[in-house]
């Protein structure tokens, strides 16, 4: 799991090097994350360019692709799997997809972020991951691509990187033999990435009186919200192995096939 030294896209990550169970490790250069594409230049991005990606798996809402469309790398296939459909479609817009809104204005911010609300909104988006059908559809297209010879290298990305792309991770590696301790590790190693990103943003809002706090929930992630997910997924299905095969329906031929080839 190492941070790919990307000039052009925030927080680029490989998942290959992994330690999985029974010593293997995940393949290198077949399962990716990162933050949007907005602004990739494989021109002045050796490191990715080198990669040769087949499949982009994009997480976004339909505002959030709008006003950042992906720089399609050439000849891979653009995926759109909203997970958050559901909450944007019922009238809910979730923090995860209006930080850049949310930080614009600090009053705007206490008032509805105040208080424990972020946390708290943050751990509801991160069970609805799990429990919606726009989520549920989402990672179902993530496992079953990655299941597919032809999808490979795969790299899957939200906004930032980090919530929708950090639970895919965790189901991935998870699913492929991870222990907790490497999952919560994977899942907070964006934190610098992320907060180096969004740092001008994050001075101009403790600058005009806004909350830090307020400002670091949004930006970072802490183990509360992946524990908000991890049970939703005990409660609903009892282990991320039936998560994986009754609520996203992925069959077990498809979850053999993934672990042969993400694994060495």
């Amino acid at each position: 799991m190492t941070a790919t030294p990307s000039t052009t896209v925030a927080n680029f990550r490989d998942l290959g090097g992994t330690r999985i169970a029974g010593g293997r490790t995940v393949r290198p250069g077949l399962v990716l994350r990162s933050g949007q594409l907005d602004r990739l230049d494989l021109a002045a991005d050796p490191a990715v360019a080198a990669l040769g990606l087949r499949t982009v798996i994009d997480f976004r809402t339909d505002a959030e692709r709008g006003d950042h469309p992906d720089v399609a790398p050439p000849g891979a296939r653009m995926l759109v799997a909203d997970v958050l459909a559901d909450k944007v479609n019922s009238g809910r817009m979730p923090a995860a997809a209006q930080l850049k809104d949310l930080l614009a204005d600090p009053a705007v911010a206490e008032r509805h972020l105040g208080g424990g609300k972020a946390q708290a909104l943050f751990a509801e988006t991160y069970r609805s991951f799990v429990s919606s059908a726009s989520g549920q559809r989402s990672y179902r297209t993530l496992l079953t691509e990655l299941a597919d010879e032809e999808s490979g290298p795969l790299l899957f990305h939200c906004t930032a990187g980090k919530d929708r792309t950090g639970w895919g991770a965790t189901v991935v590696l998870s699913l492929l033999g991870a222990d907790d301790e490497t999952l919560m590790t994977e899942y907070l190693s964006v934190n610098p990435a992320v907060r180096a990103a969004f740092a001008p943003m994050i001075e101009g809002f403790t600058a005009a009186g806004g909350d830090p706090e307020i400002a670091l929930a949004l930006i970072g992630v802490v183990p509360e919200y992946l524990a908000a997910a991890l049970d939703e997924v005990a409660v609903r299905y009892g282990s991320m192995e039936k998560y994986v095969r009754e609520g996203l329906g992925v069959p077990d031929p498809t979850i053999t096939t993934l672990r042969t080839r993400l694994t060495t």
